[in-house]
């Protein structure tokens, strides 16, 4: 049953987020009292993550590691300078407007693009290895990417979030690759399996509560709001070609440039709230909650352009098995 409702979970998975973020604007008050919650459902969602996971899958990938760096230069150096720009570009009166998008081009990688990558059969070790390595950066890589590119413009603390990634991320990360190292994989089959499904309900719990959080600025629906809609989207669409030229240009095989596809542009956009919420004003948190309203439908659809012009590629095909 678990299994099912896990396979479930995973092919609506376009749908969880913005349909969270829809039930949190509608209950907003009752369910922003929650938010506090937030911090703690995602350490259990990133612990059960990463039961896949195993201290020797980062050795592989070490042997090989341009894949790797070309995927943190996407995540922490070219999409941010992108989003300062962009933000400057339309934004330049609204600092929390321009820290949003910074801080939702800068959070670690996602999770979730764990699933699609296996959907699409790309290099798992890969991209285990990007999750794991971008999480453990994250204390130290997140807070210095807003003081360096956002300034004095808006204040936070950043011991405060460089601990709230540390006990958010890093520590359940340790802890689920650990057991899974002990236990020679065997508690993915005992433990993860039965989780799994209860870590994407929690997804669409923190997306709800986070929504929630937001509700007043999402109701005062005017052009500035409509037009911040459309920049997110188009920042939210360009990591993902960003990947796919990058790995065709360096002539990787098929499953690297799937990896590097959805690691390019997915974000771990439930921590990015839960960060923003937490250490930020308010209305830095309305980017990063508005990214979740088109990740999924995003990784959906360049996973149709992966198998129609990558995985279905016969001239690849034809190079890979020479």
């Amino acid at each position: 049953m678990l299994k099912k409702l896990n396979q479930l979970l995973e092919r609506i998975l376009p749908f969880i987020t913005p349909s969270s973020i829809i039930i949190g604007a509608l209950l907003g008050g009752w369910l922003a009292r929650y938010a506090d919650l937030s911090p703690v459902i995602f350490a259990f969602m990133t612990f059960a993550g990463s039961l896949n996971s195993k201290f020797s899958d980062l050795k592989r990938v070490f042997t090989r590691p341009i894949p790797l760096i070309a995927t943190l230069f996407i995540l922490h150096i070219a999409m941010p300078l992108v989003a300062l720009l962009v933000g400057h570009l339309f934004f330049q009166d609204d600092p929390y407007v321009i820290t949003g998008l910074i801080l939702s081009l800068v959070i670690p990688a996602g999770i979730t693009s764990f699933i699609w990558v296996s959907i699409y059969s790309g290099n798992i070790g890969l991209t285990l290895s990007v999750i794991l390595i971008d999480s453990f950066l994250s204390p130290f890589i997140v807070p210095l990417s807003i003081h360096v590119l956002a300034g004095a413009k808006v204040s936070i603390d950043a011991w405060a979030m460089m601990k709230g990634l540390l006990w958010m991320i890093v520590l359940p990360s340790i802890v689920g690759m650990f057991l899974n190292q002990k236990t020679g994989g065997r508690i993915k089959t005992t433990l993860g399996d039965k989780i799994s499904p209860i870590s994407k309900i929690c997804i669409g719990v923190v997306v709800a509560i986070n929504g929630a959080v937001v509700a007043p600025y999402l109701r005062h629906f005017d052009m500035q709001l409509v037009e911040l809609i459309g920049v997110v989207f188009v920042l939210s669409a360009l990591g993902y070609p960003l990947g796919l030229m990058i790995g065709r240009l360096c002539g990787w095989e098929k499953g690297t440039i799937v990896s590097l596809t959805f690691n390019g542009g997915m974000r771990n956009n439930s921590a990015g709230a839960v960060m923003a919420i937490t250490y930020f004003p308010s209305p830095v948190a309305l980017p990063v909650i508005l990214v979740m309203l088109f990740q999924q439908t995003l990784a959906s659809f360049y996973g149709a352009v992966l198998k129609r012009y990558v995985l279905g590629d016969k001239r690849m095909n034809k190079a890979h098995e020479s």
